[in-house]
């Protein structure tokens, strides 16, 4: 079976799309409260370490402390995906030429 898509080096790699890569961030996907009241509504939400860190979250393997509250979290990444740019339009006689072109063929 062919690869798809890989983690290399901090970065999403996806084949299918010619190689290209996005940057990676470590996060968690915190899934349920399991003791203490759930005061920053966490449960269901995606957080990085760094908003974790910013929380005075503890990570230990699949789950966090945050002050009396602990969570169960399923850990991985966030990758962030630009917006496509914006098809332009062409501006030289040039470019309409060779869009009429290729339009017809």
């Amino acid at each position: 079976m062919e690869d798809k898509a890989d983690l290399r080096e901090g970065r999403l790699v996806v084949a299918a799309e010619g190689g290209s890569a996005w940057p990676l961030t470590p996060a968690v996907h915190v899934v349920q409260l399991v003791s203490g009241e759930d005061t920053h509504q966490l449960v269901s939400r995606v957080k990085t370490e760094e908003q974790l860190g910013r929380l005075g979250a503890e990570q230990m393997a699949d789950s966090i402390l945050v002050g009396d509250s602990a969570y169960e979290v399923v850990p991985g990444y966030v990758a962030e995906v630009g917006a496509p740019a914006p098809e332009r339009k062409p501006n030289s006689e040039t470019d309409l030429l060779a869009a009429f072109i290729l339009n017809k063929m």
